[in-house]
């Protein structure tokens, strides 16, 4: 455990979490996502090498996670609301029906079998991907139109399958808000303001069931890593507004292709993953 660690072997991983904290935060802003994908892979590695019961070691990254992605979240939604970029009436009715998919993603997050998730998550983002990156994009504005059945699918669905993950679900979100007539701009906004809600709930779950289950890991709080969350906050949040601020100053039709070609590069890892297992 950390008790056996030498002094340079702890330098070591911090500076790992913090050089982590830079991209995850950056993207976080840039896409509307929560960072999860990158966070979540590291923070395994990391709490790995820390001897962390296996039993537990992807509850805690997940949890940490979404400890991490709040603040993220929070700063990157304020800044593209000053860009005019998140619609509040979207989220207050569709995130409803992502509350309740986060509720069940986290009760079954204690018993889940990862593989089988894996490849079905990796399905869904490269189909996302390829409507993304050969959507032509219209000229004038679009009718948005998002009707109350597509909402509490769209909903439960991305807020069930986020939970396990540790992610803010804008790698869903973002081309389902694009689907239903969003500009780019105005759907990565308000999908991270859904990721915040997403975080906010996954988080209270995982602490939640981390103390139910009396998990008892170091230096955490049920599911949730004190250190990593202290070490990666203060970088993420810097890095999110730097990235939304990005992503106003880059052409719309060339920002659809980019988060396209980012979910092919995420799509790719989750698949070579489930070959791993």
């Amino acid at each position: 455990m950390i008790e056996n660690f030498e002094l340079s072997q702890i330098l070591i991983l911090t500076f790992v979490m913090a050089l982590t904290a830079l991209p995850a935060g950056f993207f976080a802003g840039f896409f509307g996502i929560g960072g999860g994908l990158i966070t979540v892979p590291f923070l395994f590695y990391i709490f790995n090498s820390f001897g962390i019961d296996q039993t537990y070691l992807m509850h805690l990254a997940v949890g940490t996670s979404f400890s991490i992605i709040i603040p993220t979240s929070t700063v990157s939604v304020m800044t593209h609301h000053q860009h005019n970029a998140v619609d509040f009436k979207v989220v207050k009715d569709y995130g409803i029906f992502v509350i309740s998919g986060v509720i069940l993603g986290t009760i079954f997050a204690a018993s889940l079998k990862t593989k089988p998730l894996i490849l079905f998550f990796s399905v869904v983002v490269f189909i996302l991907a390829f409507y993304l990156l050969f959507l032509k994009e219209k000229e004038k504005d679009l009718k948005v139109s998002m009707g109350f059945t597509s909402k509490i699918i769209s909903g439960l669905i991305t807020g069930f399958i986020s939970a396990p993950m540790g992610i803010g679900g804008a790698v869903m979100n973002v081309p389902i808000l694009k689907f239903f007539g969003y500009p780019i701009n105005k759907a990565i906004g308000s999908a991270a303001a859904i990721g915040f809600v997403i975080a906010l709930f996954g988080a209270i779950g995982f602490f939640v069931s981390g103390t139910y289950l009396n998990a008892n890991l170091p230096l955490s709080l049920g599911f949730i890593n004190i250190p990593a969350f202290l070490i990666f906050v203060p970088i993420t949040t810097f890095m999110a507004r730097l990235g939304a601020k990005t992503s106003h100053k880059v052409e719309k039709k060339k920002l659809t292709k980019y988060f396209g070609f980012f979910l092919v590069i995420i799509g790719s890892k989750f698949l070579f993953d489930y070959f791993q297992l």
